[in-house]
């Protein structure tokens, strides 16, 4: 019957219509077994005469078909507009139960059920949807503040150095005035970066919503603030540290942003010392609005994966100290650049050993 229904197109009858297209079919069907078996009855009477059992059987007869007809009808009901979309919506709500959002659920029918599967798909896919906007939160949430953590370790071992510097030397008068002052001035501008960082981690959500700080700035001056925290990275690896400039115009005043460029470039030179054998260079260029800076190591170069995969987030490759090395350097470079409308690239020298070229978009006045 119910096979029947359906390729009659009954699917898209609602509950209601159903439900009285299926009572009158069964009260026809009714009616035609109890004319059955008011004929029957009649034939019992002319057989056997006036007896006292032929007038209970027929009502006995009769009770029952309207019993099983109305059965009948209930299973038919449940079966055919019933059965199949609460299954469909108990496998649903047990798959969220177990958190599981990835299904799907659909069912064929017009009906109020097939409307009530639908508004449950939409809830389950605007779920899947907030659920992985939240996890993606979460996770970029997760990621910024490894960066930040990754990112505060060489302003601290700037300042840790520069006061062990001081505590063993100033009492003794083996600095100059000018020097102290020197330091001093470096120190503060790692403190500055500090404070930034704090309050940067209570505002940003993502580290694409990092927000230049644009100022200008003498070359000589930036390279020299540059080199004097990458000498401090490889002091700390017994690294030897060499730079050099590609222009001769010491005049060139660039706009830039100098915390964001001095994070770019420390985790350039972090990562060259890292894979260094025993000396980090790093050349500055200047030439049409873009700044360079190339830093490149003597050790054993990129791999053909790394080439590839250097500047993913998280990337570690076969390092040895991946307790310390989170694989956040390259990529939190990448990002920076492109911010700073440049761009990163990694490859091998031409002599072996790795090389990372930064370029940074900048303004220049001469």
């Amino acid at each position: 019957m119910a096979k029947l229904m359906n390729r009659l197109l009954l699917k898209r009858f609602t509950l209601l219509q159903s439900f009285i297209l299926l009572c009158v079919v069964t009260l026809i069907a009714v009616l035609v077994v109890i004319t059955i078996e008011f004929s029957w009855a009649e034939n019992l009477r002319l057989r056997f005469g006036e007896t006292e059992w032929v007038l209970p059987s027929l009502v006995a007869a009769v009770l029952l078909t309207v019993a099983a007809g109305i059965v009948t009808m209930a299973v038919l009901f449940y079966r055919w507009k019933l059965k199949r979309p609460l299954e469909l919506l108990k496998q649903a709500s047990e798959s969220i139960s177990a958190n599981d959002l990835s299904f799907r659920i659909s069912y064929d029918s017009r009906d109020e059920m097939g409307e009530l599967i639908a508004v449950f798909e939409n809830m389950r896919s605007q779920l899947e949807k907030n659920v992985k906007t939240l996890w993606r939160s979460v996770e970029e949430r997760k990621q910024l503040n490894a960066i930040f953590a990754h990112d505060l370790r060489t302003p601290l071992s700037v300042l840790k150095g520069n006061a062990e510097l001081l505590a063993t030397y100033l009492p003794e008068k083996k600095l100059s005035e000018e020097k102290v002052l020197d330091l001093i001035h470096t120190m503060n501008l790692h403190i500055l970066r500090l404070e930034s960082y704090a309050e940067a981690m209570n505002s940003i959500q993502r580290l694409e919503d990092v927000l230049l700080n644009f100022k200008s700035m003498d070359t000589i001056s930036l390279t020299t603030l540059l080199d004097s925290s990458g000498e401090q990275i490889a002091r700390q690896f017994s690294i030897r540290f060499v730079s050099s400039l590609k222009y001769d115009n010491a005049s060139i005043h660039v706009h830039v942003d100098p915390y964001l460029v001095m994070q770019i470039f420390e985790n350039v030179v972090a990562n060259g010392v890292r894979y260094a054998s025993s000396q980090v260079n790093v050349c500055y260029d200047l030439q049409e609005g873009t700044m360079k800076i190339t830093v490149s190591d003597d050790g054993p170069g990129f791999s053909d994966e790394a080439l590839y995969k250097a500047v993913l987030p998280f990337y570690r490759g076969e390092v040895w100290d991946s307790s310390e090395h989170r694989g956040l350097g390259l990529y939190i470079c990448k990002v920076f650049c492109e911010k700073h409308e440049g761009s990163l690239q990694v490859a091998n020298g031409p002599h072996g050993g790795g090389s990372v070229t930064v370029s940074i978009g900048t303004q220049v006045d001469k």
